[in-house]
């Protein structure tokens, strides 16, 4: 499956719950970085009075959720970065954020890009996943998947399987927007001690994998 059909076929709902256990990776020039998806966010555009396009907000700095179903958005908030992907078709601007993965490839390099920082630290967060990556800018904004350094295997034979997926409100919402602050639109691998704020008591054997 190719990458406009799965970004715009599916709710975005669907597509954060399935991106769970699909890896993800980045190429720095020299090696490929990356690891298994255990978090990501929905966001469902102009009624979402949680995401960037509210009400229909558009403007340069969140113009990739307005691309096609495949287009990568990355935004930032002070000096860190976050990585989403633009889901449904064209000028419908929803998308998926991607908020934490379990380190597969290149771990190394991403320990060194991260200052040393080890173990569920590495990539137990959006801003630090992005750090692990060595990203520090906005370069990729705009860009299609397949037109970037950046890749999610689709091929489900390569997936690693939940034993379950749990659903919860989304980190960092607004209270005063109680409706949508409380929605479960916050899809990860229960148990797996890669996901944020995930508590020592709750991880399971095998990081919640099948």
């Amino acid at each position: 499956m190719d990458y406009s059909t799965y970004f715009t076929n599916y709710s975005t709902e669907e597509i954060s719950a399935d991106l769970l256990g699909r890896p993800l990776t980045y190429n720095d020039g020299k090696r490929t970085l990356g690891g298994y998806i255990v978090e990501a966010e929905a966001y469902l555009g102009k009624k979402d009075r949680a995401a960037h396009s509210y009400g229909g907000h558009r403007s340069p700095a969140n113009e990739g959720l307005y691309g096609r179903g495949g287009t990568i958005y990355i935004y930032a908030q002070r000096q860190y970065f976050f990585f989403d992907v633009a889901t449904q078709a064209k000028d419908e601007p929803q998308g998926v954020l991607i908020r934490a993965i379990e380190p597969a490839w290149g771990v190394e390099q991403m320990i060194s890009n991260r200052s040393g920082k080890n173990g569920i630290l590495l990539t137990n967060g959006p801003a630090k996943m992005m750090q692990a990556f060595g990203i520090h800018d906005k370069n990729w904004d705009l860009h299609f998947l397949s037109d970037s350094p950046f890749a999610i295997d689709l091929n489900d034979q390569h997936q690693k399987r939940p034993q379950e997926i749990a659903k919860s409100a989304r980190i960092g919402v607004n209270q005063s927007e109680l409706e949508w602050a409380n929605k479960p639109l916050r899809f990860f691998v229960a148990g797996n001690p890669y996901v944020s704020r995930m508590k020592k008591n709750d991880y399971r054997a095998n990081n919640g994998w099948q």
